[in-house]
């Protein structure tokens, strides 16, 4: 347990009251950086969630560790180079990972029948299979059922890979309606400075806004067997804050830290929300997909969504990049800043002849106009 003498915080008096939360737990905890499965670690963190549930919460965990466990089952020493390798290591893992978790779930009392749930990023792009995620997750719940949730890595490839388990984690909690997500690592937290050249270096308690400095601090880097690192942390952070949920990043190498974060206490680094809590339609507009194409608009139009809440004009764009298509997902960027997606309305070729018109200018330009907006209101999400 984290000492009692752990101060509360008045900044996180929120923590308390969430009610449903994912907690990601990373490789290095998992495996302790070895190529076997720390089973006693599992039984701990069961028994801590286990208790949450006591207390009337429901929990999700997604979990790495796969591939780290599926490398011991099959003789790896490390992390393979290849693809398939990796993926068969993945193959292996999942099995003896799951059934790990439904043996310590099976001895917390009363005892919690879990339900894997294995993603792709097409399984969230595609309206209908998201859907039936989000069905399945809130059934469990419903069911007093532990959803235990990975990324499918023996059948991802690039290009359908959430590229890590944090941007995962993020995305489940916005299709679970989450109110709280904790990304338990091997570090206390986000860090003022490197603490490996660094010694002094100390824990930064609170971040309302992740700036360029707060960006400069994150190295790329990962345990040999995992693939995150600050930099995905900070990244899963940005999706949080963006979708009006707080994010918690502490060191998990004793589960019962769940409580004392649950408890409002001064541990790990509190990423709070920027916004009021968006919709889940509107979560997986902007976050599940890859935007197809690129508009810049002006500081005007810039603050007229972000501060008066209005939808695109054409007169506020001042260029398109990409080759998209009417319906399909863009990002909005001004001064070489991404500050929001949405629907577009119109073809990168039909935008680029309205662009800079006003509406009664753009209707003459294509002969009819059947939409006054670039990008509605409605199908917006300010980033």
């Amino acid at each position: 347990m984290q000492p009692r003498s752990v101060p509360l915080s008045p900044h996180r008096d929120a923590l308390k009251k969430a009610q449903r939360i994912v907690v990601k737990v990373g490789t290095a905890l998992l495996t302790g950086n070895t190529t076997t499965v720390d089973r006693r670690f599992i039984l701990k963190l069961c028994g801590a969630v286990g208790k949450l549930w006591d207390d009337g919460r429901e929990v999700a965990i997604v979990t790495s560790g796969a591939i780290g466990a599926g490398c011991g089952v099959l003789g790896y020493e490390k992390r393979p180079p290849t693809l398939p390798e990796r993926q068969a290591c993945a193959a292996a893992g999942q099995v003896e990972l799951m059934k790990l978790y439904a043996q310590s779930f099976r001895r917390v009392r009363p005892p919690r029948a879990v339900g894997q749930l294995l993603l792709t990023r097409d399984g969230l792009v595609a309206r209908n299979r998201y859907l039936n995620a989000r069905n399945t997750l809130f059934t469990l719940f419903e069911r007093g059922a532990v959803p235990i949730i990975n990324e499918n890595d023996t059948v991802s490839v690039e290009e359908l890979k959430f590229g890590d388990n944090d941007t995962l984690s993020a995305l489940v909690s916005g299709v679970a309606e989450a109110d709280l997500l904790i990304i338990l690592t091997d570090v206390a937290g986000l860090m003022d400075a490197d603490p490996r050249t660094h010694p002094s270096a100390r824990v930064i308690p609170t971040v309302d806004e992740i700036t360029p400095e707060i960006e400069a601090i994150a190295k790329p880097t990962g345990s040999f067997l995992g693939t995150g690192g600050m930099v995905s942390k900070l990244q899963a952070a940005k999706i949080a804050m963006a979708s009006g949920f707080g994010l918690v990043l502490a060191s998990g190498h004793d589960p019962n830290v769940l409580h004392d974060i649950l408890a409002g206490r001064d541990v790990g680094t509190y990423f709070r929300p920027r916004v009021d809590r968006i919709s889940a339609r509107k979560h997986w507009l902007a976050f599940t997909r890859h935007p197809k194409g690129k508009i810049t608009v002006d500081a005007g139009a810039r603050d007229a969504l972000v501060k008066r809440q209005k939808s695109l004009l054409p007169s506020g764009v001042l260029s398109v990049d990409g080759k998209c298509e009417s319906g399909e997902l863009v990002s909005l960027v001004c001064e070489n800043i991404e500050f929001a997606r949405g629907l577009t309305n119109f073809s990168a070729q039909e935008i680029e002849r309205i662009r800079g018109k006003k509406t009664a200018q753009a209707a003459r330009e294509l002969g009819q106009l059947l939409f006054e907006e670039v990008v509605h209101r409605d199908n917006l999400v300010i980033l």
